[in-house]
């Protein structure tokens, strides 16, 4: 059995849910896990923001129009009359909650109950249109078996045996649905998973059954070799290992999430990167491949700041380091880069939310300077120090565009180099030509 995720876009539209119904329908006996339908959570969202600020009326009306739209989606998809009218009912009685929630007094525990509702919808309707086509598909709500613990972790034992027992109790079924995103948390609140968000559900789910293997469709054909929105012909790589995959995640490559790697990678499960408009397109598998002496694909990320810490005691200061790293703990601020030498250490940060605050404390310890709009620039691949050559390449590419750092041997799969941000662009056409072309 697999595990079939698709995203927004891909049931983005009436039309689309029946391309991915039929889809589905011809790949056997798999769970299938949907996100809610493109445009749906950030509305959601914006509901959620009026009635926080206690503007009950606007988070109505905004409420009125979604409902709206479901109602054209839900004309244009069925065709008989009794699936239209049994989606008509699912459809109120979720957007009447919806309304009820809709009060002066709110708090995040309503906002996430009205997160949930995306998912709900486009699987209730998924479900109803794989009846009316005579496929024998069975619903498995997220939010009867998908929990996370006190520390907002996967409850990985809980959600094993609760699905289990859903899959036996219906083992019967041609095809099984639920929901991406959504969860319980260790209080029985409707809560959602944050990080990854129905790519983590679909790898979650994964490992829990054992899957053989996972399959996240998207709207693009595989991770590219680079980012396509600024590279010319870029090209999908056919294969990654699962590190490679969570370097390309974590650095910019926003088809697959950092955290859904993981449950895959230890259990052995296979992802493969699929695309919707083209189903018979290779697409990009990631499972624990050999060793491919190659460099695999560039990715990048915007909005970095740079801050070196420089004290001319550092060698003498036991603890330096150490208190450095606290103060960004302190803050809850994570570190992307890191180099050091013998007076000073610069780091990168995405997150300037407390930055004032960690400046004024790192100034006990050094002179600080920062710099802002800076860009992460990360090259993947095979690149274990023992095959030479493959950072000269890299860094012969960029002889023309000035880099702040440079962070090598920390993993065997990535070179990271910070670069100004408006220097990102011709930097990744830069490594485009030295490397791929």
């Amino acid at each position: 059995m697999k595990v079939l995720k698709f995203g927004g876009t891909s049931v983005g539209t009436a039309s689309r849910i029946k391309e991915v119904a039929a889809l589905v329908a011809e790949r056997g006996k798999n769970i299938v896990v949907l996100s809610a339908m493109s445009g749906t959570t950030n509305t959601l969202v914006e509901i959620s923001d009026y009635l926080y600020k206690k503007n009950v009326d606007g988070a109505k009306e905004i409420v009125n129009s979604l409902e709206n739209k479901y109602r054209s989606v839900i004309n244009e998809l069925y065709d008989k009359e009794e699936s239209r009218e049994a989606a008509f009912k699912e459809i109120k009685a979720i957007f009447n909650y919806i309304r009820s929630l809709s009060k002066d007094m709110f708090t995040l525990f309503e906002e996430r109950e009205i997160l949930a509702q995306g998912e709900l919808i486009s699987t209730t309707l998924m479900n109803i249109y794989f009846h009316e086509q005579g496929v024998d598909s069975v619903l498995l709500p997220a939010l009867d078996f998908m929990r996370t613990d006190k520390n907002s972790e996967p409850d990985t034992a809980y959600i094993r045996t609760r699905l289990t027992a859903l899959l036996e109790k219906h083992s019967d079924a041609a095809v099984y649905l639920t929901q991406g995103y959504i969860c319980r948390n260790a209080y029985g609140e409707v809560d959602n998973l944050q990080r990854g968000g129905s790519d983590y559900t679909a790898s979650l789910i994964g490992a829990a059954i054992g899957a053989d293997e996972i399959e996240i469709w998207t709207d693009i054909d595989g991770m590219h070799n680079n980012d396509p929105r600024y590279v010319e012909n870029t090209s999908p790589v056919c294969e990654l290992h699962f590190e490679e995959a969570a370097e390309l995640a974590y650095f910019g490559a926003k088809i697959l999430h950092p955290t859904c790697v993981l449950p895959a990678k230890l259990n052995n499960i296979p992802v493969r990167l699929l695309n919707t408009m083209q189903p018979e397109a290779h697409g990009t598998l990631i499972y624990n491949c050999p060793s491919s002496h190659s460099i695999k694909a560039v990715a990048a990320k915007d909005n970095i700041t740079a801050i070196k810490i420089k004290s001319g005691r550092m060698l003498l200061a036991y603890g330096f380091l150490r208190k450095v790293f606290e103060i960004f703990e302190t803050y809850q601020t994570s570190i992307d880069m890191i180099t050091t030498s013998e007076v000073g250490v610069s780091v990168s940060i995405d997150n300037e939310r407390n930055l004032h605050r960690i400046l004024d404390d790192l100034k006990k310890f050094g002179t600080v300077t920062v710099d802002h709009d800076m860009a992460i620039i990360c090259v993947v691949g095979d690149l274990e120090w023992h095959n030479c050559g493959f950072e000269t390449r890299v860094l012969n590419a960029l002889g023309d565009i000035p880099v702040r750092m440079i962070s090598y041997g920390g993993s065997n799969y990535n070179i990271s180099i910070l670069v100004r941000q408006c220097d990102k662009i011709a930097a990744m056409n830069a490594l485009q030509k030295a490397l791929f072309v």
